[in-house]
């Protein structure tokens, strides 16, 4: 198994244990970065803390927008291609998930791999505990042969105290072009602790948006029913829930521009008034003047070029690669070397 903290896995049921960052580790983290980035002087958030458990049953809700085209193009790559990627690797393997959610992406590529070996285990990382116990429970009762041990933590931690203690091969998921939402340096910072932790041979799926008109991808961030700045403004509504702050959501307006040169949608929350916000927790008072911004996420977009850079710079070598059949998105085999 790949474990991460092997005494630190919690038994939640049958074939299911959980590992859960220490909560004043994360509460830390939290105000640091929300006091860091409100006092900057471009204000900033990282879109991790969208997903408390309100963010992540925001951002399903998005994932099934007629707008929002990336998770059904996703879906069907994984669905035509199941068999085929799982077949990639030599031999038996085990799966791991960076951002697992409900694992609705995952759940067939698990179903392929149950058809060619005896038991699989999963292991799904998230930072929503509750989206892990949802999923996973859903999981054990579906697959009477599957295992999950899931990690309640974001991926740097994770990655840092990873012990392999498998001869399997391992396929690791990062998938819904969550690669995307970093910036280029720490995307390849990231994927290459992901080098670091596993062996050569293995393996990881990376799925990602490609580059096209501006046009389909505003509109993929900007949904006219509005889910989308709701699950924005959310991340003002966990300082509000969880440090005391005093943000008035309403205040804020969600926009979403495709910024060409820089192959990115840039989304930000720009206060409609100038206001002092106090967070309470942090003992900070927030200004803000009247069309100011907070930078809240920054979606990466991909051709084949990027992505072969990416690999090289990180430890991986391209091995396949499968889109679906309007080429708006994509999911790369890239194996260690």
């Amino acid at each position: 198994m790949i474990v991460p903290h092997r005494n630190e896995l919690t038994p939640v049921g049958e074939r299911f244990a959980l590992y859960r960052a220490p909560e004043p580790a994360v509460t830390a983290s939290f105000a640091d970065d929300v006091r860091s980035g409100l006092t900057a002087p471009r204000k900033t958030l990282p879109p991790k803390y969208f997903y408390d458990e309100l963010g992540s049953a925001l951002f399903e809700a998005i994932t099934l927008l007629p707008e929002y085209y990336l998770t059904r193009a996703e879906a069907a790559i994984l669905q035509r291609y199941a068999p085929a990627m799982i077949g990639a690797l030599d031999g038996p393997i085990e799966i791991v998930e960076f951002g697992s959610g409900s694992a609705r992406k995952s759940r067939t590529l698990i179903g392929a791999a149950l058809d060619v070996q005896a038991r699989v285990t999963y292991h799904p990382i998230d930072i929503s505990p509750s989206a892990l116990v949802a999923c996973a429970t859903a999981l054990v009762g579906e697959y009477d042969r599957l295992d999950v041990a899931a990690y309640a933590s974001d991926y740097v931690e994770v990655l840092a105290s990873a012990r392999l203690s498998t001869s399997k091969r391992v396929l690791a998921l990062f998938l819904g072009s969550n690669v995307g939402n970093y910036e280029p340096r720490e995307a390849c910072a990231l994927l290459r602790a992901m080098s670091a932790a596993f062996k050569p041979g293995d393996g990881l799926l990376l799925g990602a948006d490609l580059k096209k008109d501006a046009a389909t991808l505003e509109l993929a961030y900007n949904d006219p029913t509005g889910v989308t700045a709701a699950f924005d403004k959310n991340v003002l509504g966990r300082i509000n829930r969880e440090l005391d702050g005093h943000f008035d959501l309403d205040a804020f307006a969600h926009v979403a521009r495709y910024e060409a040169v820089r192959g990115r949608i840039e989304s930000r929350l720009i206060a409609q008034r100038g206001m002092t916000v106090p967070i309470d927790a942090l003992r900070l008072d927030v200004r803000l003047f009247t069309a100011e911004s907070i930078h809240t996420e920054s979606s990466y977009k991909f051709d084949d070029d990027d992505i072969a850079r990416l690999a090289a710079d990180s430890g991986f070598r391209v091995a396949r690669r499968w889109s679906d059949d309007d080429q708006r998105f994509a999911v790369w085999l890239l194996v260690i070397e």
